[in-house]
C-alpha cells in the first residue's frame, strides 16, 4: 500500500481549482462520482475558509505550501476511508458547525429531522429537555441554540464524548449542561427535576446488519454508539421509556430515533409501558425513522 504514495502527490504551486480537481479525481477511486465532488467542495472550503461562491470568484488563486502540505495529508486520510467529517474534525449540523472526532458518530441529515419535530412540538415555548446518550452534542445544542427558551441537559456514558460536545457547547455559545451517566446502571428516575421533553438517538443497529456497512463506518465510527446485541435490539428504548416514566412531567413528550426495521415494536414497547399519542414518522427518505410519544399518568 506505502508503494503509492504517488497517488497523494501533487504539484507545487497548483491553483484552489486544480487542487479541487485532482482531489475529486482521486475520490473517484472509492466513492461514486457525485460523493468524490461533494467531498472535495467540503474540503477546499475548509481548506480556504472561503464559501462556495467566494471559491468560484477565486479559484485561481494558487494555494500555498502550507495547504498543499495539508491537502496531501487530509487526501492520504480520506483515500483510507476515514470520513471526511474526522478528516476536517467537523460537521454541519441544524445551519452549524460541529467538533467532531472518533469518540462521537458524525451528525446524520435524518438527526436533523427529529431536533426539526421536537422544535415545532415546542413551538418556541420554554420548557427542561434531557437528551440521553448525547454525543457530540448536535441534539442538544441545536435545541438550545435554535429555542434559547429550552433548559437542556444531557448525558452520555462517554467521558470523550462528553469533551467533544462540552466543546460545541462552548463554540456555539449554548448553556447546556452535561453528565457522565450509563442509564443501563440506573434505577428508576435520577434528576430531581421532571423533564418536558426526553429525546434520544441510541444505539440500534443489530451487530448481524455489520455485513451491510460501509467501511468508513465500521472502520472509524465509535462501535458502542452503533450496536445492540442481536438479542435485544430494543434494549436502549425500554430502559430510557422506563426513565421517562418516572422523569417526564405529565403531558411531557419521549423522542426516538429508531432502526428502521424496528418501528412497530417500538411503538408497541411504549404503549404498553403506558405512553398515548405514539407517533411513528418516516424520515425523507421514507423510512421509519422517528418516534413521538405523550406520557400521561391517566
Amino acid at each position: 500500500m506505502g508503494a503509492k504514495i504517488v497517488d497523494v502527490e501533487y504539484l507545487c504551486g497548483m491553483t484552489i481549482a486544480e487542487g479541487k480537481k485532482q482531489l475529486a479525481e482521486k475520490l473517484a477511486t472509492r466513492y461514486d462520482e457525485r460523493e468524490a465532488h461533494n467531498i472535495a467542495e467540503m474540503v477546499v472550503e475548509k481548506l480556504t475558509g472561503w464559501d462556495r461562491i467566494k471559491l468560484l470568484l477565486q479559484k485561481n488563486e494558487t494555494l500555498s505550501s502550507e495547504q498543499e502540505s495539508l491537502l496531501q495529508t487530509w487526501t492520504r486520510d480520506l483515500l483510507r476511508h476515514r470520513p471526511v467529517q474526522y478528516v476536517l474534525g467537523e460537521a454541519w449540523f441544524m445551519g452549524f458547525p460541529f467538533f467532531v472526532a472518533e469518540s462521537v458518530l458524525i451528525p446524520r441529515p435524518e438527526t436533523e429531522e427529529l431536533v426539526q419535530w421536537i422544535l415545532e412540538t415546542m413551538k418556541g415555548k420554554p420548557g427542561k429537555v434531557l437528551d440521553i446518550g448525547t454525543g457530540s452534542g448536535c441534539i442538544a445544542v441545536s435545541l438550545a441554540k435554535h429555542n434559547r427558551q429550552l433548559q437542556v441537559s444531557a448525558i452520555d456514558k462517554s467521558n470523550e464524548a462528553l469533551y467533544i460536545s462540552e466543546k460545541n457547547n462552548q463554540k456555539l455559545a449554548t448553556s447546556v449542561r452535561f453528565f457522565q451517566m450509563d442509564i443501563l446502571d440506573m434505577e428508576g428516575g435520577f434528576f430531581s427535576e421532571k423533564m418536558d421533553v426526553i429525546v434520544s438517538n441510541p444505539p440500534y443497529i443489530k451487530e448481524n446488519e455489520r455485513k451491510y456497512m460501509h467501511e468508513n463506518v465500521l472502520a472509524f465510527e465509535p462501535e458502542m454508539a452503533l450496536f445492540v446485541p442481536n438479542t435485544n435490539p430494543l434494549l436502549f428504548y425500554r430502559k430510557i421509556a422506563e426513565i421517562a416514566t418516572k422523569s417526564l412531567v405529565p403531558g411531557g413528550h419521549l423522542f426516538f430515533e429508531i432502526n428502521e426495521m424496528f418501528g412497530n415494536e417500538v411503538v408497541s414497547l411504549l404503549t404498553d409501558i403506558g405512553f398515548k399519542s405514539v407517533e411513528l414518522k418516516k424520515d425523507l427518505q421514507g423510512k421509519d425513522r422517528m418516534v413521538k410519544a405523550i406520557w400521561s399518568v391517566n
